[in-house]
C-alpha cells in the first residue's frame, strides 16, 4: 500500500522546505534507534521518517511523488531504493544516513556517535541537514525573496532612488527605498541582504534580490558604455556646417557639424557617455538626420530649383548613385 509521506512527517501538503526539515528533525530524534534500543516499531518508524524525508526535500522527487504518490522509481534513492538500515545498527556496524539530492553529504552514525550515541552526534548530524535542530544547533536562514524593478532610463545613466512593494507574510506590504548604482543595465541584479523572509527558527533573514529593468528613452540609446542620439539638421546646416547644442547626462555639449556633413553621419564626443563607478566612461555618438522640411513653400522651391541647376549637381548626383548595383 502506497504511504504518505506527508502524513508520516506530520505536514500538509504544501508546506515549506523549511517545515519539512523541522518535522524530520522532531521525528528523527524522537524515532532514532540509538535512543530506542530495543524498540523494532521504532526503529522502522525512523526508517519511515528518512524514507520521507528523502523524498520531501527533494524538489525533483517530490513533484513525482505528488503526482504518482510513493510507489514512483526514484532511481535508487526514493521508495524502495534501497534500506537505511542495511548494515545493521550503529553499535554492530554502522548504518548511513544520506541526504540525498545533487551534492548530499553522507553520515556514517556509527562514527559520528562512536559507536554509542549521544546527544552531541544528533547535532552534528541535524547541523548539517539544515540547522535549527537539538539545543546547541544552529539556526536556519530565512528565504531569499526575488522581485522586479522597472527604472528610468536616464537613473540608470546617472543612479538614484527608487521604490518598491514587497507583500510579506500575513499579507503585510512593506515599502522598501532601493539606491540605483550608475550605469546599472537591464537584467542585472541588487541584493539587499536582510529585507527577504524571517528564519522560522530565530536565524537570520534571507535577501531580497530585485532584477532591474531599464525603460526605453525617446531620443537616447545605450550600446555597452556609449550612448547614441540622432540629431536633426536642415539641409543648408548639414551643407554650410554648423554648431548644435545637444543634451547629454553630464549637461549640454556644444557639437560642431562640418560643412558637407551627409545625413547618417557620426559625430563622437569621447567621455559623454555611461560612467558608472570606478571605470573609464563611453562615449556619446551623434548620428546627423538630414530634414528636408517643407519644399512646397516658395522660397524654398526656389531655392531647391536653383540649386538642381547648378554644373555640377549632375554630375554630383552621378557619383552619389554611381555603387547602386544589384
Amino acid at each position: 500500500m502506497s504511504e504518505d509521506y506527508y502524513s508520516v512527517l506530520g505536514v500538509a501538503r504544501d508546506a515549506s522546505t523549511a517545515d519539512i526539515e523541522k518535522a524530520y528533525r522532531d521525528l528523527a530524534r524522537k524515532y532514532h534507534p540509538d535512543m530506542n534500543p530495543d524498540d523494532a516499531e521504532s526503529k522502522t518508524k525512523f526508517q519511515q521518517v528518512q524514507q520521507a524525508f528523502d523524498v520531501l526535500k527533494d524538489p525533483e522527487k517530490r513533484e513525482m511523488f505528488d503526482r504518482y504518490g510513493s510507489s514512483f522509481d526514484a532511481a535508487g534513492g526514493g521508495p524502495g531504493g534501497g534500506n537505511p538500515f542495511a548494515g545493521g545498527h550503529p553499535g554492530g556496524g554502522g548504518f548511513r544516513f544520506e541526504s540525498g539530492g545533487p551534492g548530499g553529504a553522507t553520515f556514517d552514525f556509527s562514527e559520528i556517535f562512536g559507536g554509542g550515541g549521544g546527544a552531541g552526534g544528533f547535532e552534528e548530524v541535524f547541523r548539517n541537514v539544515g540547522g535549527g535542530g537539538p539545543a546547541g544547533a544552529g539556526p536556519s536562514r530565512g528565504r531569499d525573496v526575488k522581485h522586479e524593478l522597472t527604472v528610468p532610463f536616464t537613473t540608470s545613466i546617472m543612479g538614484g532612488d527608487a521604490q518598491l512593494q514587497v507583500r510579506r507574510a500575513g499579507g503585510k506590504t512593506e515599502r522598501i527605498e532601493v539606491k540605483i548604482p550608475p550605469g546599472i543595465e537591464s537584467g542585472k541584479k541588487i541584493r539587499l541582504r536582510g529585507q527577504g523572509e524571517q528564519s522560522p527558527n530565530g536565524g537570520a533573514s534571507g535577501d531580497l534580490l530585485i532584477q532591474v529593468e531599464v525603460s526605453p528613452h525617446p531620443c537616447f540609446t545605450r550600446k555597452g558604455k556609449n550612448l547614441e542620439l540622432r540629431v536633426p539638421l536642415t539641409v543648408s546646416e548639414a551643407a554650410l556646417g554648423t554648431k548644435v547644442e545637444v543634451p547629454s547626462p553630464h549637461g549640454a555639449i556644444t557639437l560642431t557639424i562640418p560643412s558637407g556633413t551627409s545625413s547618417g553621419a557620426r559625430l563622437r564626443m569621447k567621455g559623454h557617455g555611461v560612467k558608472g563607478s570606478g571605470k573609464e566612461p563611453g562615449d556619446l555618438l551623434a548620428e546627423v538626420q538630414i530634414a528636408v522640411g517643407d519644399s512646397s513653400a516658395t522660397d524654398a522651391k526656389a531655392a531647391y530649383e536653383q540649386l538642381a541647376g547648378l554644373p555640377n549637381e549632375e554630375k554630383e548626383r552621378e557619383q552619389l548613385r554611381a555603387k547602386l548595383v544589384w
